[in-house]
């Protein structure tokens, strides 16, 4: 297999690091965006024929097009400018009941989350259609699926991005362009441990599920099950079927909530048959 060019934001930690260190190894070529170069001065070092890290604050629309327009353009690597693999992964969690949240946390998760991987998706759209094709892979969560307490707006950012990518993978099919939206379960990375950011908490919401998540972030409670390893190799590998898969689950756990909470909701639809039919017009009319 031919090496590959990749184009994948937030590399300095977590799933980011990882994919990004797994496919310098394997002699693919990484534009890694990163927030300081420091993070990955180790991979800059290791890696100088075939790492980029140019510095991106994915919340700014105008300098992500800029990445991306430089990193097609062919000016980062000197080379034809083919991107074969778009991933989107920046983000990060906030946790917290939803009056808990302040204004500017709430701005900066949709800003980061939401809008930064929109903005991402849109400005390689064009190349890609121009080049006849290639791969855009959405790091979401099965928090893109399933809901719990204290994550309202985690869960605002991860639902909304797996409805735009879902719809625009429909749109761009056509160009020769497969969307894969992945959905880790919890893994042992920075988003859990290190990176996660908490409100200002209220002793209203003190032993409600609102607070839950509390446990889940002390490590002395126990460790995620997910391999940060395994899920960033399954992801490469995704990018070998054709075609895209729509998505990528990862994780045992993850996948049994999901399934359970999809059957909850579709038997809740099934029950509304009737009310549904009842808001029609009679046959005829």
């Amino acid at each position: 297999m031919s090496a590959r060019t990749w184009l994948i934001t937030g590399v300095s930690s977590g799933f980011g690091h990882e994919l990004t260190t797994q496919l310098l190894e394997r002699g693919d070529k990484v534009v890694g965006t990163v927030r300081s170069a420091e993070k990955v001065a180790d991979l800059s070092g290791r890696y100088p024929d075939t790492f980029r890290a140019p510095l991106l604050d994915v919340t700014d629309p105008a300098a992500v097009r800029d990445v991306v327009d430089r990193a097609f353009a062919g000016t980062l690597f000197d080379d034809d400018g083919r991107v074969d693999v778009v991933v989107s992964n920046a983000g990060y969690g906030l946790f917290g009941a939803a009056e808990e949240l302040s204004d500017a946390q709430v701005d900066r998760m949709i800003a980061t989350n939401l809008r930064g991987s929109i903005a991402l998706i849109r400005a390689a759209l064009p190349h890609l259609r121009a080049q006849g094709g290639g791969r855009i892979v959405q790091i979401s969560s099965y928090g893109g699926q399933v809901a719990f307490a204290g994550n309202s707006m985690y869960h605002a950012t991860k639902w909304g991005i797996e409805g735009f990518a879902e719809a625009v993978a429909q749109e761009v099919a056509g160009f020769g362009i497969g969307i894969t939206i992945v959905e880790p379960g919890g893994a042992r990375t920075e988003f859990r441990y290190g990176s996660a950011q908490v409100a200002e908490l209220m002793n209203a919401y003190d032993d409600t599920p609102a607070h839950a998540f509390l446990a889940m972030l002390d490590p002395a409670n126990g460790l995620a099950p997910g391999d940060p390893a395994r899920m960033a190799a399954r992801i490469i590998e995704s990018v070998d079927v054709e075609p895209a898969p729509l998505r990528l689950v990862l994780g045992s756990q993850a996948l049994d909530s999901t399934i359970d909470t999809l059957r909850r909701r579709v038997d809740g639809f099934e029950a509304q048959r009737d009310l549904a039919a009842s808001t029609d017009f009679p046959a005829g009319e």
